[in-house]
Parts: C-alpha cells; sequence; structure tokens
C-alpha cells in the first residue's frame, strides 16, 4: 500500500517569519503580570484586563494568542495557566524566570540578532566585542535575573561535586548572581569561596551571598578572568557558563590558567549547553551557538570531545561529562 506524501506547507516558514510577534506578546504579558494575574484566581479577559490595567479586548487577543502558542489554556471564556507558565512565569513562584527578559532582549542582545546576516559573513558578532564589552552593565542584569532559575541546578551540581570529597578552596570564575559558589559553600562548611567577575557584577553576587548566610567566606576577585591573579590552592575550580564566549584556543590558554590554580588532584567544574556530536541535538543546547554567533566574536556551544580536548590541552589528566541531568546545561568535571 502506497502513501501520499503530506504536500508542501509554507507554515513553518510563515512561523519562523512571524516568530518575534511571540516574543512581543511573552514581554508583553510579563510586563503587564499576566500570569501573575491569573494565578492570583483572575479567569475572565474583563477580570485579568482589570487587575493588569489593561483593555479587555487588548487582553482578550493576547491571551487568545498566548493560548495558540501553549502558554495558556482556554476553556468557554475562561483563561488558566500551562503547568511550565504557573511554575517559570507567575512572578509568585520561586522559580520565576521573567526578569530575563531584562537581559535576553537587551537592546546589546537584539542589535546583534538584527545584524545576522553580517555575522554568518563574518564568523563572528557584526557588534565589536558585543556583549563581552569590559564591564558591561548587561551582565548585572544578567546576575539579578538569572539566579532563580539556576539555584536548583547550582544546588544539584553541588551535591555532584561533593561526591568527590569536601573542598576547603574554591575559585568561581564568571561568578554572575554568585549561586554556584554559594551552594558549594553551603554545602561544605569550611569552604572559602573566591568570586571573579567585573567589579560591577559582583555587587549583585556578594548580596546574594550575604542573604544566604555566607558573606563571611565570600571573597571578591574583580576584574577580568583573563587578567587577574587568582593564586593558588584551589581544591576546585567552577566554570559555569563562560567558555562558551571564546574560540577554542582561548579556551585552552585559559584552561590552563585554571589547571595552574588548582592543587594537585583538584578539579575544574566546566557548566555548559552541550550540544551532541551532530551539533543539531538536543535542539536547545545546539541552537544555542547562533546565540554565540550573533553576540560574540567567536564563542560557540562545544560538544564533549571539544571540551575534553580543550581540558587535555590545557593540561589536565582527563575530563568527565557527569551523568547529572539538569535541564539544557551538563557538568564536566576536568581532574589535575
Amino acid at each position: 500500500m502506497t502513501t501520499t506524501a503530506a504536500p508542501p506547507t509554507p507554515e513553518r516558514i510563515f512561523g519562523a517569519i512571524n516568530a518575534y510577534q511571540q516574543t512581543e506578546a511573552l514581554k508583553t504579558a510579563l510586563e503587564l503580570e499576566l500570569f501573575t494575574a491569573i494565578q492570583e484566581g483572575n479567569a475572565t479577559a474583563a477580570t485579568i484586563a482589570k487587575r493588569c490595567a489593561a483593555s479587555e479586548r487588548g487582553v482578550r487577543i493576547l491571551c487568545d494568542f498566548l493560548t495558540i502558542h501553549g502558554f495558556l489554556i482556554k476553556t468557554e471564556k475562561e483563561y488558566a495557566l500551562t503547568p511550565d507558565s504557573a511554575f517559570f512565569l507567575n512572578r509568585n513562584s520561586p522559580a520565576y524566570v521573567g526578569g530575563t527578559i531584562e537581559f535576553l532582549l537587551t537592546s546589546r542582545v537584539r542589535e546583534g540578532h538584527l545584524q545576522l546576516t553580517e555575522a554568518v559573513r563574518r564568523g563572528g558578532t557584526a557588534l565589536g566585542e558585543g556583549t563581552l564589552e569590559r564591564e558591561n552593565p548587561d551582565w548585572v542584569k544578567f546576575a539579578r535575573a538569572m539566579m532563580p532559575m539556576m539555584h536548583r541546578p547550582a544546588e544539584m551540581i553541588a551535591s555532584e561535586l561533593r561526591k568527590g570529597g569536601e573542598v576547603h578552596k574554591v575559585l568561581d570564575i564568571a561568578a554572575s548572581h554568585g549561586i554556584f559558589g554559594i551552594s558549594v559553600a553551603k554545602q561544605n562548611p569550611a569552604a572559602q569561596i573566591y568570586a571573579s567577575d567585573w567589579k560591577n557584577v559582583l555587587e549583585v553576587g556578594s548580596k546574594n551571598a550575604q542573604a544566604m548566610g555566607v558573606g563571611d567566606r565570600y571573597h571578591l576577585l574583580p576584574g577580568s578572568a583573563f587578567e587577574t591573579d587568582f593564586g593558588t590552592g584551589y581544591d576546585l575550580v567552577l566554570v559555569p557558563n563562560f567558555l562558551h564566549h571564546f574560540d577554542k584556543p582561548t579556551c585552552t590558554t585559559f584552561m590552563r590558567k585554571v589547571q595552574d590554580a588548582l592543587v594537585p588532584g583538584g578539579r575544574a567544574a566546566i557548566v555548559e549547553m552541550v550540544p551532541n556530536a551532530d551539533r543539531i541535538t538536543p535542539p536547545g543546547p545546539a541552537a544555542f551557538s547562533m546565540i554565540m554567533l550573533a553576540t560574540t566574536p567567536s564563542g560557540d556551544a562545544y560538544t564533549f570531545a571539544e571540551l575534553e580536548e580543550v581540558s587535555k590541552g590545557a593540561g589536565f589528566a582527563r575530563a568527565e561529562l557527569a551523568p547529572l541531568e539538569m535541564g539544557l546545561d551538563r557538568l564536566v568535571i576536568a581532574y589535575k
């Protein structure tokens, strides 16, 4: 029995062309606190509009659009949150990630994608240093917005690393919000954390460390991670979501600096989005390369084989991909 293939359709093409509409709709919903309003019990366009100080017509059209794209559920004339929206988009949820729009949709990031044709021609961002400019204030927005989403993964990573024994001196590279180092500190009562990042960003991490009860063990190393003298004697170096900003030779040079800072037998914990060797799966980590193309001169999403090559090129004895499953990120442990 023969089957007839479905005829070609331009639906995916127009979906991609109009994808910006989803971006703007979600951004608007977060700015209006629409998801929070529905979680509070406002279920109709009229009651949601009143809570959000918006027009009923505008809210009805926005809610229908969000329903079409899987952010809401509609029954008769009432709206409800999907499980994902309730967990991540309700401002009262501890896992709220709506604040990420303050970084992910900054003018710099958007401009990089608006000039993507030129970035493809060049093989890197059309915006000079892109997001890697010194003391870039957008990284402060990132630090403030990303901690709720990274809190649980950071705890899982700290627990996984605890299996290798207690640590006492820890370096946290590109510490940002500080949650990776803070989580290690909370699970290792004797650990002293040395956080490296730009001075303006470290203020966010320092406040978080104080609020979470480890401020007396949280030390600041302001400046470029490539230029700062880290010192030596570290049992553990955390390298969370940092290497993807640079090309492999730069990563290798930097990891050699990390290796020099470790005691014999010390470990480097590399947290990255790690695509499979085919570079198209899993979709999230694989697609991350596009963001790096648009916003950095030479960054990329690296496979485990590439991270292993970088680690060994930097003098590490071996590197292992931890079995830990924690969303988009994976943990690679390099051993000195």
